[in-house]
């Protein structure tokens, strides 16, 4: 990503609001990953180090910069993505949300939280997609008779394992980690 800024709309107060104002959560940031590559932001809390991750996943547009892609060999803008092409690319990237606690929808089971990226991009049949959960449970240390149970009944440490395994469900090339 080259040059990325993005600017929030400031909701104007009292009777007449005044001007528009505007909050700067990113400005002119540029950095590569490369392949097997580790990279971290820090800084404090409402720095903006999340507002990246959503440009880079486009789930926010920039206001300026560039989101580029190595797709295997062939540079992909991302900005530029539509439809088809946008659902393959979020397909390829994955984020893995910091609360372990407000990111796992309480309603579902352990099977149904992971196998839903598989159901939402058309991966296998139905019985794929279970040995697939199954191998997932196991690479995050947890038991495949806990599939039937809903989040609220784990440990936050837990949790977080069934957020890994949601994340590394598709095999993304980049995972991002709130």
């Amino acid at each position: 990503m080259t040059d990325l800024t993005k600017r929030f709309r400031i909701r104007k107060s009292g009777i007449g609001g005044g001007s528009a104002r505007f909050k700067l959560a990113v400005d002119d940031v540029s950095f590569d990953i490369r392949r097997g590559e580790c990279l971290g932001l820090v800084g404090e809390s409402g720095c903006g180090k999340t507002t990246v991750s959503k440009l880079i996943m486009r789930a926010l547009t920039p206001d300026a910069g560039q989101v580029k892609f190595n797709d295997r060999g062939r540079i992909v803008d991302v900005l530029a993505l539509k439809n088809a092409e946008l659902m393959h690319f979020r397909r390829r990237i994955q984020f893995m949300f910091q609360d372990p606690f407000g990111s796992l929808n309480p309603r579902m089971t352990v099977l149904d939280i992971l196998s839903e990226p598989l159901i939402i991009h058309n991966v296998g049949d139905h019985a794929a997609r279970k040995e697939l959960v199954k191998e997932l449970m196991g690479l995050v240390g947890l038991k495949v008779r806990d599939l039937k149970r809903y989040p609220h009944s784990f440990s936050g440490g837990q949790r977080q394992r069934i957020g890994i395994a949601r994340a590394l469900a598709l095999k993304p090339d980049l995972v991002i980690c709130d």
